[in-house]
């Protein structure tokens, strides 16, 4: 199966990436499957209903979210009743929508996709996301019940996702970092057969800080205050992610390569 995760898209820049790279991107690279995570496509915070449709119509299969999941006040309502958004799966029981779900694939094979949200150096604390998916995978057989798992861990902290990706090698197809929007140079096939890279940087314009205008961060820094809202850098975006091919008889990864197409960073796509 061939595997499509693109990280955290920001503000207008980053929507545009999306819908004008994934069509192109699913015909060339002939997907299975793809993951967007949403969680800065409004403005630069949360993500909204009508955005959730444009990403599909793109050619997503599934949106996830973060630590910024709910900040758009319709969000609560329309993640409930969409099969496409997922929020972290080790938020509270009650918090509106899911956290994991199986997909069909564009070749007719099950998915699971897991959200997942860190611990360290996060505002908002959650439930450890190692006991949250050792419950998620007690469900499934890897080449079995299902032909792939995807999981987007989101969160902060470059060592809390690299000892996920140890814990859950052999068992996930892939586990791919979000949230700090910066691509990582450590994509790579796990000694048990999962794909791995730390994070797979952001859908937004680079000439930023992380995708926001540059002015306001500065300043930030240098008086130690925060004097106005971050507001997202409306230059070209870069569409960066992570391609993974995976063994259908096991759903382990063969093959990881990292995506950037478009903006300012150097290109790289799979031949």
């Amino acid at each position: 199966m061939r595997l499509l995760f693109c990280g955290d898209v920001v503000g207008r820049s980053g929507r545009q990436a999306i819908t004008t790279h994934i069509p192109t991107l699913r015909r060339q690279l002939r997907l299975d499957f793809v993951v967007v995570n949403g969680e800065n496509a409004a403005g630069g915070f949360g993500i909204t209903e009508k955005i959730c449709d444009q990403f599909q119509q793109a050619g997503a299969d599934v949106i996830t979210g973060g630590d910024h999941t709910f900040d758009q006040p319709e969000t609560a309502g329309f993640i409930a009743r969409s099969s496409a958004l997922l929020r972290p799966a080790n938020f509270p029981e009650n918090t509106p929508g899911l956290g994991h779900k199986e997909y069909t694939a564009q070749n007719g094979q099950t998915v699971v996709v897991v959200h997942l949200l860190t611990q360290l150096f996060m505002k908002t604390m959650l439930d450890s996301p190692f006991e949250a998916v050792d419950r998620i995978l007690k469900r499934y057989a890897l080449g079995g019940t299902c032909q792939a798992i995807i999981v987007d861990l989101h969160g902060e902290a470059t060592s809390e996702k690299m000892a996920m990706g140890h814990y859950l090698d052999g068992r996930v197809s892939m586990v791919v970092g979000s949230h700090t929007h910066v691509p990582t140079a450590d994509a790579q096939i796990l000694p048990g057969g999962t794909a791995y890279q730390t994070d797979a940087g952001m859908c937004g314009d680079y000439h930023s800080v992380i995708g926001y205008q540059k002015d306001i961060p500065v300043q930030n820094f240098l008086t130690r205050r925060r004097s106005e809202r971050l507001t997202p850098a409306g230059g070209e975006a870069t569409l960066c992610g992570v391609y993974v091919e995976t063994d259908d008889r096991t759903g382990l990864a063969k093959r990881i390569v990292p995506v950037r197409t478009g903006g300012r960073l150097q290109p790289s796509l799979p031949e």
